[in-house]
């Protein structure tokens, strides 16, 4: 089942869209840009709906930030009509915009077009990495260890995909930090080491050892001859 985030701080808007589409997908929702935020950098999207007057942070911002890591399409359902704001919104990254007051038919359809184009944008790309006893498919975003899935939290999985992405390399601290978080590096926080810990905790709950190594003085690998 395809999973869609609402971000709208209208309660009525944002129940009405949640009822809408529940039964066909699976339906998150947020009051707040920055709650918005907060969820995607934990949980994985095939779609976000998005107001852009939000608390916290705007429907712009919130885009800018998105693009920088994701693709998955947005489309923007906004009161505000003006040809120069829907310009920029689009030329931020959204995919489409629906003026308010919306017709819910029109939703539906706009969001079964998108999720059609994503799935053939997708379908072009690599999508499946296997190294020994991991396997990621990074179209549905499951990965398993020896056959048996594992739960990740969104930063564990890009963590994970730099790893299988390139099984030579040797990561440092600020290479993980600046692709993962698109930030830069600013010196040793103790983020990655956290995020690492688990992830290898994780992965080495259904292979009996740990899959990723400390390269003393340098940063992470995958260990050598995975089987």
């Amino acid at each position: 089942m395809k999973k869609i985030l609402i971000v709208e701080d209208d309660n009525a808007i944002n129940e009405l869209l949640f009822d809408l589409l529940n039964e066909e997908y699976e339906v998150m929702q947020a009051f707040a840009g920055s709650e918005a935020k907060r969820i995607v950098e934990k949980e994985s999207f095939d779609l976000i709906i998005l107001d852009l007057m939000l608390p916290g942070i705007s429907g712009e911002e919130f885009i800018r930030l998105f693009r920088l890591s994701s693709s998955v399409p947005i489309i923007v359902i906004t009161a505000k009509a003006e040809v120069d704001v829907l310009a920029n919104v689009l030329s931020l990254g959204a995919n489409d915009y629906i003026p308010k007051p919306f017709n819910t038919i029109e939703v539906k359809a706009r969001i079964k077009a998108q999720l059609r184009n994503y799935i053939d944008q997708q379908s072009d790309e690599q999508t499946l990495y296997k190294v020994g006893s991991i396997e990621m498919d990074d179209a549905t975003r499951v990965v398993t260890v020896n056959h048996l899935a594992v739960n990740l939290t969104q930063k564990e999985y890009d963590l994970l995909k730099c790893f299988l992405e390139h099984p030579q390399k040797v990561f440092t601290k600020a290479n993980l930090f600046e692709t993962v978080w698109n930030e830069p590096y600013f010196g040793d926080d103790n983020t990655i080491s956290v995020h690492i810990s688990r992830l290898r905790s994780k992965l080495s709950h259904h292979h009996g050892e740990e899959l990723i190594e400390t390269v003393w003085g340098v940063g992470f690998k995958l260990k050598k001859g995975l089987k």
